[in-house]
């Protein structure tokens, strides 16, 4: 249906607003399905209410994520006009609680604020010579799968009763089929709970379609399902009209960042659909689900990194956790796979002057300084009670500004019970006019070099994301001598003082991290690596991942794209206990998609070299 998009004045006739929940809370008989109410108030006489297959974008007011969350209109219902033609539509949304945005979405009170988007796009429609009218032997099939149900019950809601047959799967139980008046109901559920058990399949064939007379299929679910019901129509010669999702940003047509291949070229799910000719649609072949692990058996979460064993593949980061013991009244923090110390160098530093810590969306700036007691302290003090931390396996992360302060403070640490030391390269080099250390590869090799023939410890070699070529100073460090790596360190950000006009930081730059930088943490993560993987067998060293990792999904991105570990900062700001959750997290992960050790998913995303 063309609706145009301004009026005659040249006024917007989208909603875009704050709403007040009326009423949020899980259906009958569902933990992770919510039916979310919420009004618009359409101001203006020319102000669009939303048709069956339209959508919403939404999102908490006070949310922690990024983007609007598309969500299809289940039901809506319109008030009478006052004189001025304004009105407020009744918006009932099915969601279900999946990711972070719906999590949200659905933890609402009613009287909380959501912003909401739309109408948007396009509307389940009959073609032309289709009859909708009462039936015992209607022409129109519909069929919902699990939150799919949403847009088509809204759609069959707006058809005379009995003017179609409706097919509803579900795992367990079903939801979302009170305003539907169909002249037949077929119920499938997964576990048997309710209707047939079994899947759409059992109950929508060919044969059936042929039977039944059905002259469209209209249909909203899981896409392994769509593709079945294309099939099943194709093979009828009936038309199909399909509701499909992506993930969106504008939802107005604009990023083109939703598209979806078909046979007419990239289209897009907000403007161009979500509802398209199944004719059109490509759907390619899912990739087969892993197996879990057989029952009593449980993955094998250790991991050894240089000869050195580590009980599972979660770290704390270098300048986060202390020495260790700062978090232990908050969990056990044995129970992690190592405790990479404060940096520490071979004098005391008092750290930087000024203000040394601003907050940004998603992470933080931070200014420290490498603020540390100083090598002999630390050693005589601090190691002891990091070493009674086992089995969480101690690192010494070691700083320095020149050669010299760098190979002495190794000297030291060599003659301790420590079983690895982390080299900080990102600090600045004072004979090189501050640049730090891990810039170049030349420099970078000449401290590994240095300091290598001062240890006879493992040495993990930490690197800058700062580095114009990263893997070129990676590729040098492995040849200096490094057992592995470990990279990302915080990445070269600024803040500025609006109210002074000057820099926040006494320094002017200083390190970003948090979740902000998780993707480009993975990305060189995956380069380095890539190139990793391009030397010889023998020649390969580890690396340890981290950056922006705060949650157990994180830890696995980027131990499939090849880390041997990851290593946690930030995050324990706002949730002390992320690395217990992570470790909980990756067993039941890879116990559900029956991965043994954790060898066996590591580098999986890493693509053949051409």
């Amino acid at each position: 249906m063309d609706r145009a998009e301004i009026d005659e004045n040249g006024k917007g006739r989208l909603f875009y607003g704050i709403s007040s929940i009326r009423s949020c809370a899980p259906v009958k008989g569902q933990q992770d399905v919510f039916l979310l109410e919420t009004e618009a108030a359409l101001e203006r006489s020319t102000q669009l209410s939303p048709l069956p297959g339209q959508f919403y974008l939404l999102r908490s007011h006070r949310s922690s994520v990024a983007l609007d969350r598309p969500i299809s209109v289940y039901h809506a219902e319109e008030s009478a006009a006052d004189a001025s033609g304004a009105r407020t539509v009744k918006l009932q949304f099915l969601i279900l609680k999946k990711g972070r945005g719906t999590q949200e979405l659905c933890s609402l009170l009613p009287g909380d604020k959501i912003d909401l988007i739309g109408p948007l796009g396009n509307t389940f429609s009959l073609p032309e010579g289709i009859a909708a009218q009462a039936s015992s032997r209607p022409e129109i099939c519909i069929a919902g799968g699990g939150i799919g149900v949403a847009p088509v019950a809204n759609f069959a809601a707006s058809l005379p009763a009995a003017s179609y047959d409706f097919y509803a799967c579900f795992r367990s139980g079903s939801y979302g089929l009170e305003h539907i008046s169909p002249a037949s109901l077929t119920l499938t559920t997964d576990d048997g709970s309710e209707g047939i058990r079994g899947m759409l399949p059992d109950v929508l064939t060919a044969a059936k379609v042929r039977e039944a007379g059905y002259k469209v299929i209209l249909a909203c679910g899981p896409t392994p399902m769509l593709a079945y019901i294309k099939g099943v129509a194709e093979a009828c010669g009936i038309p199909c009209f399909l509701s499909m999702e992506n993930h969106m940003l504008c939802g107005v047509g604009a990023c083109l960042g939703c598209t979806i291949p078909t046979s007419r070229g990239n289209l897009r799910v907000c403007k161009d659909g979500p509802v398209f000719d199944a004719n059109i649609l490509n759907f390619e072949k899912p990739a087969p689900r892993r197996k879990p692990l057989p029952q009593g058996q449980q993955p094998d979460l250790s991991v050894t990194i240089a000869g050195v064993r580590f009980q599972n593949p979660v770290m704390a980061a270098s300048g986060t956790f202390g020495f260790g013991q700062n978090y232990r009244g908050f969990f056990d923090v044995t129970k992690i796979g190592g405790i990479c110390g404060k940096g520490v160098t071979l004098q005391p530093r008092e750290g930087n002057s000024g203000q040394r810590i601003v907050e940004t969306p998603a992470g933080n700036i931070n200014s420290i300084g490498l603020q540390n007691p100083g090598i002999p302290h630390f050693i005589g003090h601090e190691l002891p009670e990091m070493l009674k931390l086992s089995p969480a396996v101690t690192i010494v992360n070691l700083a320095g500004s020149d050669i010299e302060s760098y190979v002495e403070g190794a000297r030291l640490i060599d003659a301790t019970e420590a079983p690895m030391i982390e080299l900080n390269i990102s600090c600045p080099n004072v004979s090189a006019g501050g640049m730090a250390w891990g810039t170049k590869p030349d420099i970078a090799a000449q401290v590994v070099s240095a300091v290598r023939a001062a240890t006879t410890k493992p040495l993990m070699v930490k690197l800058s994301p700062n580095a114009p070529d990263l893997v070129a100073v990676a590729m040098a460090c492995t040849e200096a001598g490094a057992d592995a790596l470990s990279l990302i360190n915080t990445i070269q950000a600024t803040a500025i003082d609006i109210e002074s006009g000057k820099p926040v930081f006494q320094r002017i730059r200083a390190g970003l991290c948090g979740p902000a930088i998780k993707p480009i943490a993975l990305r060189m993560v995956y380069d380095v690596v890539e190139a990793m993987n391009r030397l010889p067998p023998e020649k390969r060293i580890p690396v340890v991942g981290m950056g922006g990792i705060e949650r157990w999904q994180d830890a696995v991105e980027f131990i499939m794209a090849g880390a041997a570990a990851v290593q946690i900062g930030s995050a324990k700001f706002c949730n002390p206990a992320v690395m217990v959750e992570v470790i909980e997290g990756l067993r039941s992960f890879m116990q559900s998609h029956g991965y043994a050790d954790i060898g066996a998913m590591c580098g999986i995303a890493q693509q053949p070299a051409p």
